[in-house]
């Protein structure tokens, strides 16, 4: 433990003035990954302002805007606040009795009759941020004991967390950058300078990319279109979408052909090296450069310059992963990373060593993650960690009335799932849906019963799932910034009692229900505190409300979690290279000339689907544009503001155009998220800005075939005025 990162300061200063008491509150962001430390100033239980925390050791005074947009989510007229039934097209208000009862009744009802299967249940990305959902969402849907578990997983990281189980054997072994010592960040399919990290918790990132380069070291940025980071970067390098795979391969071809390969510490740790070299034996840059764009010398390059780098480190993510070739694309990343010495070495692709080890403790009970199962019945699409990907979701709604009733929590499908206006139909069908969220959006529009938990500053904070990918080892207790109302319940609590009454005889249902509100998050995270590699607890870490830093990343720990049968990595797993021969090193001698494809892009002031009712976020220019190159606007008579009619074999949307080279020609760009133009939603500002979705135009057949994640980058599209 780094005694500098131990700040013995009070969590909250009180001032009072006439009878109005002040305070300002220590906590962080839960927002995305970053994990920002943030001053919540409270006054008579109103926010007045969010700011970032200059004593938090990690975050040292960084936020972006969405954590001042915390206190338009905590006081939105538009938040639900007591629980909902919906009879026909209309909502009432019940008590919370009346909801859960009414919410648990159907589901048991629909296992009872229909089968534990025809269940489901989704949960979207805030559970990660989230330390009640993380403690009691996650058991709940172990507890339905159903196959139908869908997740925005499989629309995001699955294809990293599929390539983790299949080299080292536990699914959450997915090493980090050490950005603060790396001299060279090679950076694929992402752009953290909007999302503040992503498998990767990093506040701050444009002062650690500036650092980067201020000590001489070197950021390239691989990329269909030239992002933020890409701005910040050394070196932008155009890459068609979806061939990422193959100027990886490519370069793993200059590796091995320039006796460059050097295993580290790794060394006689690794299977399978032979057969890694023969695979990219064939496939020279010059082969590929024709389908990925990029020059066969600038693949050598940048080839030979990470080999040679003393400390480099590949990342690739969210535009890496939703691609048709996504699992070999994460999985040829790890491998360059492992072959040139990169991995487990400071400078490189290392673990964090979190003071709650989620992985750790997963692993020692056996939990190392699972494979193929058992498929999806429509469209025969493997199971991952228990969940099938949400692809298929409407496919198994509409297939048979396979699932009669959902439950959603923290997500909304229609907005995040490919193909949403066919998942939104589907949705209408279902005999029951039971949605956990503090709004009527997209998704929870169709529910039955709508039980919404309190603010998210109404809630203790730690962060046990984002600390296990932080770039460096630190943690933080936060409590409550604010009481949350008698009439209120937290989302964990709406779980528990939820379970309660579906999973316990109504006899002993009072006692359950009692249990089910003491079992509170906190006592959990004490008790993995107490276990946990450092001499923490939750008192100490309430002494130290900035947080606590625990130092730098350590090398070495990555050989000692290796969790294969043999604790050797695999390098080369056989599906892994049966897919590569077979399918994707055909895509090398294709020409896809005059095809114009879809890439999605992130923006900072926008949190996926559910930040868009704030006005201090959505307000100015247009937001939801279509970015397309010159060329490709002047062949369409396309000028800056002109409505386009953007289609593909899912579907049509209308959206405004934005001119710019920051686009490959044969490539256009629109933002996730958007599309809050259907009815009976309730979000009054997010509808004055609706702009559209995505995901109407992206088809739920295109997929990552290993992983049958959502291929939502390389969508073949046409544009035209409209």
């Amino acid at each position: 433990m780094n005694p500098e990162g131990l700040r013995d300061q009070a969590s909250g200063l009180g001032a009072v003035s006439g009878t109005r008491l002040a305070t300002v509150q220590t906590t962080t962001c839960p927002l995305c990954e970053a994990t920002c430390g943030i001053l919540v100033d409270v006054e008579d239980g109103q926010v007045r302002s969010v700011r970032g925390d200059r004593d938090d050791p990690f975050s040292r005074g960084y936020v972006c805007p969405k954590a001042t947009a915390l206190a338009d989510l905590h006081h939105d007229p538009d938040r639900i606040r007591a629980p909902l039934i919906r009879d026909g097209s209309r909502w009432r208000e019940v008590s919370w009795d009346d909801a859960l009862d009414r919410a648990a009744d159907g589901l048991a009802r629909t296992r009872r009759q229909y089968g534990r299967d025809a269940v489901a249940i989704y949960y979207g990305n805030p559970v990660a941020h989230n330390l009640g959902l993380m403690t009691h969402a996650l058991p709940f849907a172990r507890a339905l004991r159903t196959r139908n578990v869908y997740s925005a997983s499989s629309a995001d990281q699955l294809p990293q967390m599929l390539v983790a189980l299949r080299m080292f054997g536990h699914l959450g072994l997915i090493p980090v950058p050490d950005l603060d010592r790396t001299d060279f960040f090679l950076v694929f399919g992402a752009n953290p300078i909007v999302s503040n990290g992503s498998l990767m918790s990093a506040p701050d990132i444009g002062r650690r990319i500036r650092a980067i380069r201020a000590r001489g070291g070197r950021v390239v940025v691989v990329d269909p279109r030239r992002t933020e980071t890409a701005n910040a970067a050394d070196e932008h390098v155009a890459i068609r979408p979806g061939t990422d795979a193959l100027l990886l391969a490519a370069m793993l071809h200059v590796v091995f052909s320039e006796g460059l390969v050097n295993l580290g510490r790794l060394e006689g740790r690794v299977t399978n090296l032979e057969a890694i070299a023969a695979l990219v034996r064939g496939l020279p840059p010059e082969r590929v450069a024709r389908r990925t764009g990029v020059a066969a010398d600038t693949t050598r390059r940048l080839a030979l310059n990470f080999a040679r780098a003393t400390r480099a480190a590949c990342y690739g993510r969210v535009g890496m992963c939703t691609q048709r070739y996504g699992t070999l694309a994460s999985w040829l990343v790890q491998v360059v990373n492992l072959v040139t010495g990169h991995l487990d070495e400071e400078g490189g692709m290392m673990l964090t060593t979190p003071a709650v080890d989620v992985v750790a403790i997963l692993s020692r009970l056996g939990l190392r993650g699972t494979f193929d199962r058992w498929r999806s019945r429509a469209r025969r699409l493997p199971e991952f960690g228990g969940e099938l990907p949400v692809a298929t979701l409407a496919d198994e709604i509409e297939a048979g009335g396979q699932i009669r009733a959902l439950v959603t929590i923290a997500g909304n499908p229609v907005l995040s799932a490919p193909n949403g206006s066919r998942l939104d139909r589907a949705l209408a069908t279902l005999e029951h849906v039971v949605s956990i969220d503090p709004y009527l959006n997209e998704t929870t529009r169709h529910a039955h019963v709508l039980l919404p938990p309190a603010s998210p500053l109404t809630r203790a904070h730690y962060d046990l799932a984002l600390y296990a990918f932080s770039v460096r080892n630190v943690a933080k207790y936060s409590e409550p910034v604010i009481a949350r109302q008698p009439t209120e319940r937290h989302d964990w609590e709406i779980v528990g009692e939820l379970g309660a009454r579906m999973f316990v005889p109504r006899l002993l249902r009072p006692l359950a229900l009692r249990a089910a509100r003491t079992l509170r998050p906190e006592r959990l995270v004490d008790a993995l505190l107490r276990i946990g590699p450092y001499p923490l607890t939750l008192a100490k870490l309430r002494d130290h409300p900035h947080g606590v830093d625990l130092g730098p990343l350590e090398p070495g720990r990555f050989v000692a979690r290796i969790a294969t049968a043999d604790r050797k990595v695999d390098i080369a797993p056989d599906d892994f290279l049966e897919e590569a021969r077979d399918r994707l090193f055909v895509e090398a001698d294709r020409d896809l000339t005059g095809e114009l494809l879809l890439i999605g892009r992130r923006q900072l002031r926008s949190n996926n689907s559910w930040m868009h009712n704030s006005r201090r976020l959505v307000k100015g220019p247009r937001a939801c544009t279509l970015l397309i190159h010159p060329d490709d606007a002047a062949a369409r008579s396309l000028a800056n503001g002109d409505l386009a009619e953007l289609g593909s074999t899912a579907g049509t949307v209308l959206v405004p155009v934005e001119v710019t080279d920051a686009v490959l020609p044969g490539v256009v760009s629109l933002p996730h998220g958007w599309g809050h133009d259907r009815d009976g939603i309730r979000l009054s500002i997010a509808r004055e800005h609706a702009g559209a979705s995505i995901n109407d135009v992206t088809s739920e057949l295109h997929l990552d075939t290993l992983s049958g994640t959502a291929a939502f980058n390389g969508t073949a599209v046409t544009v035209r005025r409209a």
